[in-house]
């Protein structure tokens, strides 16, 4: 079946093959308790300000893009403190949580006027922090930036990477899951 063949979808009522109805909703809790029941990752983005001073957020919106060349993408809230500077940034880490980072999770959530107080990291070669004891890293270049509706999208080319092997912290309807049923 070709894309004209396709009829569009009642409105604003949809029906999947199953009959049951979803509803089109302007709710935006009700819509991000709906996109919370997709299970994801969490990372802590890390950058430099112009200043020198290290940058960090929690972030769960990130994916791979392209292997060839390759890509990666994550968003942020342009209501953060830190999107300025983070629009700003050259280069950025993803550091992708590991099962046991819950607390650092949390603590790169919410403001602060110093994140990198008496937390282990260590400077990339382009002096972006990577933090200890990560799943995975990702030291990459920034490309592009990208309109999102109320968050930025900031497309990232991977310079480097690097599997530390660990259980991966998981996040899901508003909850840190356990990782333990993951195939090693």
């Amino acid at each position: 079946m070709t894309a004209q063949q396709l009829s569009p979808l009642p409105s604003p009522l949809c029906r999947p093959n199953n009959g049951a109805h979803i509803e089109k909703r302007q709710d935006s809790r009700l819509l991000r308790n709906t996109l919370g029941s997709f299970a994801t990752g969490v990372t802590v983005v890390t950058a430099l300000a112009r200043s020198g001073a290290p940058l960090g957020v929690t972030v769960n919106s990130f994916a791979s893009v392209s292997l060839d060349p390759p890509l990666v993408l994550w968003s942020q809230v342009k209501s953060a403190p830190s999107h300025r500077e983070f629009l700003e940034a050259e280069t950025v880490v993803i550091n992708v949580l590991s099962a046991h980072q819950q607390q650092l999770s949390q603590h790169f959530s919410r403001p602060s006027p110093d994140k990198f107080a008496d937390i282990e990291y260590q400077p990339a070669a382009c002096g972006t922090p990577i933090l200890a004891g990560c799943a995975a890293t990702f030291i990459c270049r920034v490309v592009d930036h990208y309109y999102g509706g109320d968050h930025t999208i900031h497309l990232c080319k991977v310079d480097a990477f690097e599997n530390h092997f660990r259980e991966p912290l998981i996040f899901c309807r508003g909850a840190y899951l356990k990782s333990d049923l993951l195939p090693t």
